[in-house]
């Protein structure tokens, strides 16, 4: 299973919010209900998380059996 707990702690770093993840990247608040959930997230998104954090996939994503 794919887990984004990183994700929050990352955020929280660096001072990012979900609303500026909603109104500056471009991901909708859907796709932040379905990151707090593990959901299955497309790479589009994930490549965008990455660009708007200035971080690597590792950096907000790991795998957990």
């Amino acid at each position: 299973m794919i887990v984004f707990d990183k994700l929050w702690l990352i955020m929280e770093k660096k001072g990012v919010s979900t609303y500026k993840l909603r109104e500056e990247c471009g991901i909708d608040s859907k796709t932040i209900r379905r990151l707090r959930a593990n959901d299955n997230m497309e790479t589009k998104t994930l490549d965008k998380l990455c660009a708007a954090l200035h971080c690597k996939l590792e950096d907000i994503a790991e795998y957990k059996e």
